[in-house]
């Protein structure tokens, strides 16, 4: 179970770059399309980027790690007392170092950590989600947050932002929830099957029900014509979403539009691997090979420079 350690405001023993090697680690170890997406960035920056997805992801495991049953809103109280602590400077632990270092260089604002808090408690008693509006808050609360934290790492090249060739003034928030949210349709689609194992449904049930396919069905995992006009429709969104975002990317300080080029590109990928597997989420896990990773670089390259 992931502990939460009580705040005691003394720095914990390991150095900084130890702090920033653990969050490395942890990124490489967990999240390998993503983690191959920061290796493109400058050291400042994806050591930043390292430290917050590893506070994302410890505050993901409090109520989807294998201890989960044994979170309550207390914990995720704690949790937010905790983050309190950090941003002011006090890491609570060994991790934490790596944290606080990355608030100090670049202008985080604290709201993206606890909307994330609140996607949490949301996990805590909801296990459906009734209609696409309130999926949509929850994919904003667990992962357009990320976006948000990401984008001050990123930044943005401001003399482009209302350039006068460009159609519309840039709204660097709302391009980087984008972004989240099209990862996080991403991940909810590929894993139908883990989540329905732990009795959870994160499809809307509007959705369900307009292609006559019923909470049953997705239990026993059924897979028929019903099924995959509904997966093609919410693959679809997804790559909606991910269009959007794409909008945005040419706004970004000029060291950060490859990484989240090639970052967006391979993670799109997966709803390709899903249709590949001709929409089996059930008993197949879609993921995109290595090879395949490698051979969008170039291209991503290319975006990154003429877009």
């Amino acid at each position: 179970m992931l502990q939460l350690p009580k705040p005691t405001h003394k720095m914990p023993m390991v150095s900084l770059e130890e702090a920033y090697e653990r969050c490395r680690q942890v990124t490489e170890e967990y999240a390998k399309t993503f983690y191959l997406g920061t290796l493109l960035m400058s050291e400042q920056k994806r050591r930043a980027i390292w430290a917050i997805y590893v506070w994302c992801r410890r505050t993901d495991e409090l109520v989807d790690g294998p201890q989960a049953q044994f979170t309550t809103e207390s914990t995720l109280d704690a949790w937010e007392q905790n983050l309190e602590a950090i941003f002011a400077g006090h890491p609570v632990d060994d991790v934490d170092v790596a944290l606080v270092d990355t608030l100090e260089r670049f202008p985080i604002d604290i709201q993206p950590f606890r909307d994330m808090i609140e996607g949490q408690r949301m996990d805590l008693y909801r296990d459906r989600y009734q209609t696409f509006d309130e999926l949509n808050l929850y994919c904003y609360r667990v992962a357009g947050t990320v976006g948000l934290m990401s984008s001050a790492v990123m930044g943005v090249e401001h003399n482009l932002r209302n350039a006068p060739w460009r159609d519309q003034p840039y709204n660097p928030q709302s391009e980087a929830i984008t972004l989240g949210i099209a990862n996080q349709l991403t991940n909810i689609l590929r894993d139908v099957g883990e989540d329905a194992q732990r009795g959870r449904i994160y499809l809307p049930l509007e959705d369900l029900a307009a292609f006559d396919y019923t909470e049953e069905d997705l239990f026993k995992g059924v897979i028929d014509e019903r099924w995959r006009s509904l997966m093609a429709f919410q693959i679809q969104r997804a790559r909606h979403y991910f269009a959007e975002a794409e909008q945005g990317i040419g706004y970004l300080h000029r060291d950060a539009r490859f990484p989240v080029w090639a970052a967006l590109m391979l993670y799109r990928q997966i709803l390709n691997a899903i249709e590949r597997n001709q929409y089996d989420v059930f008993s197949k896990r879609a993921y995109v090979s290595t090879p395949r990773k490698f051979l969008l670089l170039p291209l991503a390259r290319l975006r990154a420079e003429v877009l």
